[in-house]
């Protein structure tokens, strides 16, 4: 911004100047205009060294003070997880490390990109001494009168000047093209694909089917050739161990990241010829990182469900029972709740994502681990909830506590991005392969506790 306000206006009038000067030079003395415009490829040649060693230092600049403003931020966010480890010093000496680093590539910037005006002076002094002798030689011989050579002075010194201003603003663009780099970066990042709509999902009943289903982050493939086929209404539960692909197979589901191959469809309609919004207005989730902004918990809840009445609101929270602890609060639904929701607890955070679920009703629910941060009582009225919500509309239940999810009518079991078995509990358990081992491991742990 200040690169546009500042430096492109003045470099547009030094150029200007500049054009206008030479042009009334070469008027006066063609001889005296060329030996002034000598200075011009002496200088690019003594100043391009410097800018290019100046750069390198401009961009560590800029690094180091990413480095450091995201350090501060991570101290103070985080602050009494330092204060509990007894961190404090060493996120000063880490501040100080930065910030010195900060200091000394600065300095070095700032140093060698303010040589280039006295340099650039130096060598316009020195051209304005050659015009003094060579039109003082002219004069002798008559050549030209002494008052055109004091024109010409003054106008050297005139066309000097705007080339030092152009100098002097160098290290502002310097700074700002080591800034620009960062943005550029981003703005290079691969754009999301086009919408192509030629469906339209008005309501879903909720079949969804996953059809050699491929994805991966570059070239390594997570999940290959996977083949899923849940009918409406069914409860479809995903296990298996951390990395597994769980929730990145929900992430697909609903296109935040694009398959490298296959197809996936609801309601026999392929998600990529639908809009990203009536795909995404099928789905409700609860998910295991609990996300609310800063308002009331009125506001929090009716964000599910756009013009949702107070009894709606109300007869949500009772489904997910957070109604009881609403009122608890000072102001009730009213509490207004801070950037971070860190007024309340955690597992009251989740209690209020699964109401505004209940809230938007969609035909289509994914849990993410949705009772992960409750108490075990909480849990038990929480899964009597999700069982009246997940009735007629089909639901995807990730979980890691087997126990929550015998009743599912399908199972998944996945591994390193494939789905090794499925079926129900029963069956599985009767098949006695992985899921038969997760399932009997959490409860001989129970026995030997």
């Amino acid at each position: 911004g200040s690169t546009l306000q500042q430096s492109v206006t003045s470099f547009i009038t030094s150029i200007v100047t500049i054009v206008g000067i030479l042009i009334m030079m070469l008027t006066i003395s063609p001889l005296l205009t060329l030996i002034s415009l000598v200075s011009l490829p002496v200088s690019i040649f003594a100043i391009r060294p410097i800018l290019k060693r100046s750069q390198k230092y401009f961009a560590d600049q800029q690094r180091t003070l990413g480095q450091l403003n995201g350090h501060v931020e991570e101290m103070y966010t985080g602050h009494s997880v330092v204060k509990a480890f007894g961190h404090e010093r060493k996120a000063v000496e880490q501040f100080d490390a930065v910030n010195e680093e900060l200091y000394e590539a600065g300095r070095k910037a700032q140093f060698i990109s303010g040589i280039i005006m006295p340099m650039m002076m130096f060598i316009g002094n020195i051209s304005y001494v050659l015009i003094s002798i060579v039109g003082g030689i002219l004069v002798t011989q008559r050549a030209i009168s002494i008052g055109d050579i004091q024109a010409f002075i003054t106008y050297t010194r005139q066309f000097t000047q705007p080339i030092t201003q152009t100098a002097n603003i160098a290290n502002i663009v310097q700074s700002t093209v080591a800034a620009a780099e960062r943005v550029f970066e981003l703005l290079d990042e691969e754009e999301e694909i086009k919408e192509v709509t030629t469906h339209r999902l008005a309501q879903a009943e909720g079949a969804v089917a996953f059809e050699h289903v491929d994805f991966g982050y570059g070239n390594d493939l997570l999940i290959e050739d996977m083949n899923i086929d849940v009918a409406p209404g069914q409860t479809v539960a995903i296990v298996g161990p951390t990395g597994a692909g769980k929730t990145t197979m929900i992430n697909l589901l609903m296109r935040f990241y694009e398959l490298n191959g296959g197809t996936i469809r609801i309601d026999g309609i392929d998600t990529r010829e639908m809009s990203r919004e009536d795909l995404r207005t099928t789905f409700g989730m609860v998910l295991q990182d609990t996300w609310l902004f800063n308002g009331t918990i009125r506001d929090n809840l009716a964000y599910g469900k756009s013009g949702a009445t107070e009894e709606e609101i109300i007869a949500a929270a009772k489904t997910a029972h957070a109604d009881h602890f609403i009122r608890t609060l000072p102001d009730g639904y009213d509490t207004v709740l801070n950037e971070e929701a860190s007024n309340i607890s955690q597992g009251q955070k989740q209690l209020l994502t699964i109401a505004r679920a209940v809230l938007a009703d969609p035909p289509i629910m994914i849990l993410d681990e949705a009772t992960s941060s409750v108490d075990t009582r909480t849990e038990v009225f929480i899964q009597q909830a999700m069982r009246r919500l997940m009735e007629g509309r089909t639901s995807f239940v990730i979980a890691h506590r087997l126990s929550t999810i015998k009743d599912a009518d399908l199972i998944l079991v996945m591994n390193q991005g494939r789905v090794i078995e499925q079926g129900t509990h029963e069956e599985l358990l009767e098949a006695d392969g992985f899921y038969a081992d997760l399932y009997n491991s959490q409860f001989s742990e129970k026995e030997v506790v």
